[in-house]
């Protein structure tokens, strides 16, 4: 079955062509046939994503990425052979959701196949559980249910229980700001570009290189809270009135960069750890944008390692938003026949999992 994958969530524009075969299990396998990612760059200006402006640039973006993704699958720009497209449909900003959307009503039109909408955050917990050491031709790693999905990226910060694929289960979510976000916000206090994660990260990698002395000792928030929520807000406060309190000195920014990591680290890590105890999980999924942070990657599968726990990520390319996650969770909704009628297809800036 041949899917094409439509997401536009945020500001990366992605469209991928996928063929694949068999259910969800170590039968499935999948031939990546084109796969392209367009990056606004004009939103690093502002210091954040302007969702009109991502509107415009996701309408300009779309028709030369799938040109693209179909020359380099080697099939027919005005009638490929498609079973299906799927698209994001939600969570995200709505009026970017709306673009890949219409886009997608537009040629399922004009191609006569069938719609299957997707949940952006479902695409980050298929590609997390995909092999992807050969990019073109993958499956499935073997998973062992209950697992846990740790969703973080610049507008979630969730742990849901999946006990077989498909069934989701909240457990803990963000009371405010998402991890991605507090990453972008400490990052404008530092006077960093956008987007602030790698920066951050770049920093704190710096001051751990040379073992700089710490500044400070900043709040884990709700780390030891009887629940599985998160809270980052006061996390950035902190940063904030430490920041306004003082002129930073040479090195102090690396330091509290380092700092800052390391606190969203431990919340992060000290609260997965103790859901997977709780739940009997397997294996953690992580997956969205922070997944890609190799200091968070590193602790959380130290972690696990020692208690039994598999950690499973996908590579950094593939953790920002793409159309390759997109086709891959349509498909298992394709095999279903979980079709939407293109003319009732919306939007769902706060869509759910469950």
């Amino acid at each position: 079955m041949k899917i094409l994958g439509i997401e536009t969530s945020a500001d990366d524009t992605g469209i991928a062509l996928i063929e694949a075969e068999g259910k969800f299990g170590p039968d499935f396998s999948y031939n990546v046939l084109g796969n392209s990612t367009s990056s606004q760059a004009v939103h690093a200006q502002y210091g954040g994503i302007f969702p009109a402006l991502a509107k415009r640039e996701h309408a300009k973006n779309l028709p030369a990425v799938l040109d693209q993704v179909l020359n380099d699958a080697h099939e027919s720009v005005s009638h490929p052979s498609i079973d299906a497209i799927a698209v994001t449909h939600g969570p995200g900003l709505e009026p970017c959701l709306w673009t890949g959307i219409t886009f997608a009503q537009e040629l399922s039109k004009k191609w006569t196949v069938p719609i299957v909408p997707v949940n952006h955050m479902e695409g980050h917990i298929v590609i997390s559980m995909m092999d992807l050491r050969n990019p073109s031709l993958g499956k499935l790693t073997k998973v062992d249910f209950p697992a846990l999905a740790l969703l973080v990226s610049g507008g979630h910060t969730e742990l849901i229980l999946m006990k077989s694929f498909g069934r989701y289960e909240y457990i803990g979510r963000t009371r405010d700001d998402a991890v991605g976000e507090a990453f972008d916000k400490v990052a404008r206090l530092l006077a960093l570009p956008y987007p602030g994660g790698p920066e951050i990260s770049r920093l704190a990698a710096y001051a751990r290189s040379e073992k700089l002395p710490a500044l400070l000792k900043l709040p884990r928030p709700m780390m030891t809270s009887d629940d599985y929520d998160f809270s980052f807000s006061g996390l950035k406060t902190a940063v904030e009135r430490y920041v306004q309190a003082r002129e930073l000195r040479l090195l102090d920014r690396e330091k509290l960069a380092c700092e800052f990591e390391d606190s969203v680290t431990d919340v992060l890590v000290y609260k997965t750890l103790r859901a997977v105890e709780e739940y009997g999980a397997n294996a953690v999924v992580m997956g969205g944008g922070v997944s890609a942070n190799k200091h968070i990657r590193d602790e959380l599968s130290s972690k696990l390692q020692a208690v039994g726990c598999r950690l499973l990520v996908c590579p950094s390319e593939f953790s920002t938003d793409n159309g390759l996650m997109i086709a891959l969770a349509g498909y298992f909704h394709a095999l279903k026949k979980e079709f939407a009628n293109p003319a009732n297809l919306a939007a769902n800036g706060n869509l759910k999992l469950c």
